[in-house]
């Protein structure tokens, strides 16, 4: 046997042992983190199943991808702990692995940090937040995130912080006023008072559905499915009427007027009933408070003036009921033989000026 394939034979037992027993730590710590990656999974599901909450969803959602990242970087992390490295090559590695690992989890904990807040902002108002509140936790965070980065990478963040501060005086003077939309908009976010989701008008005339909140404007969408763009300072300093606040119950005003000589008792026994049919069938009409008529505004120079007091459970409920109230209205009178008088015109006769 020649000398070459001596040396050959003997290094080859020797180069695969040193593959096979790092290859071999790396698939039992791959296998073991997805065994202990499904068994968390099914513990997380069957904690939300008991107690009925949405925050394991949130959690796997943003976890998915990023855990079978730190499975990996686990197994190699052991691999270099258990193979016969250099130990210039091993602090490198390990360097490496430390950098990636502050990465992935400041954009995990960037991504939970929104995710939360829109669903404790669901929970805590009934209706999701805007996407400049979700902007700003991931922001923070994510800005946390980076300066360990930096620290993890021997570079000083003072004189960074001290740069920023310094610029940012001269951009704030140039973004005065994308920086009084943007501190507006987290003023209505955090006030709570506007929500996504509320029917709200504004002083100057227009109305619709909160759509978002973001950085720069809020989006109305009219009941014509129009949207309507708002500065969030011209929002913040104008007079809002939220008709979801303090809840989505609405008062509902029905005027009806009947000919003088209607017998007033009877009348307000009609309407009532006119309410409580439609009630029976519509559960959007409210019987909490009792809904009633009153002889109000009263005497008119043409009619008796009824007003029917009811609230309605939303906003868009309004338009149906009073539908529902006036056709049940018309039939009653007509059966009783109740007129609504006709307005009358007086047309002047321009040849006897």
């Amino acid at each position: 046997m020649t000398p070459f394939l001596e040396r050959t034979l003997s290094f080859i037992p020797r180069e695969w042992l040193a593959v096979l027993v790092p290859s071999v730590v790396f698939l039992i710590v791959v296998a073991a983190g997805l065994v202990a990656r499904k068994i968390i999974a099914s513990k997380l599901r069957s904690w939300s199943h008991s107690s009925g909450s949405t925050m394991h969803n949130v959690v796997l959602d943003v976890l998915r991808g990023p855990i079978l990242l730190w499975i990996v970087m686990l197994g190699l992390f052991a691999v270099t702990e258990t193979s016969d490295v250099s130990p210039d090559l091993a602090r490198r590695l390990e360097g490496a692995l430390k950098l990636l690992a502050i990465l992935s989890v400041t954009i995990v904990a960037a991504r939970l940090a929104g995710r939360i807040v829109r669903l404790y902002g669901m929970r805590r108002q009934g209706a999701a937040t805007g996407t400049l509140t979700e902007v700003l936790a991931t922001l923070i965070v994510g800005l946390l995130g980076v300066l360990t980065l930096l620290n993890a990478l021997g570079i000083s963040v003072t004189p960074i912080l001290t740069a920023l501060g310094v610029g940012g005086l001269a951009v704030a003077l140039a973004l005065q006023d994308t920086l009084s939309n943007f501190f507006s908009g987290f003023y209505v976010s955090l006030a709570g008072q506007i929500r996504v989701g509320d029917f709200i008008q504004i002083e100057s005339g227009p109305r619709g559905y909160v759509t978002d909140i973001g950085w720069r404007s809020t989006t109305l969408r009219e009941r014509t499915n129009n949207l309507i763009v708002i500065p969030n300072n011209k929002l913040a300093q104008s007079i809002v009427t939220n008709f979801h606040l303090p809840d989505r119950h609405t008062q509902l005003l029905i005027p009806v007027g009947v000919a003088y000589g209607s017998d007033a008792d009877q009348v307000e026994r009609i309407l009532l009933e006119a309410v409580e049919q439609v009630a029976a069938s519509n559960p959007a009409l409210l019987n909490d408070p009792k809904p009633v008529a009153l002889l109000l505004p009263g005497f008119s120079e043409r009619a008796l003036e009824f007003t029917i007091i009811c609230r309605v459970a939303d906003y868009e409920d309004q338009f149906a009921v009073q539908h529902q109230v006036r056709k049940a209205i018309l039939e009653r009178f007509k059966d009783a033989g109740i007129v609504i008088p006709a307005p009358i015109r007086l047309e002047t006769n321009p040849l006897a000026q």
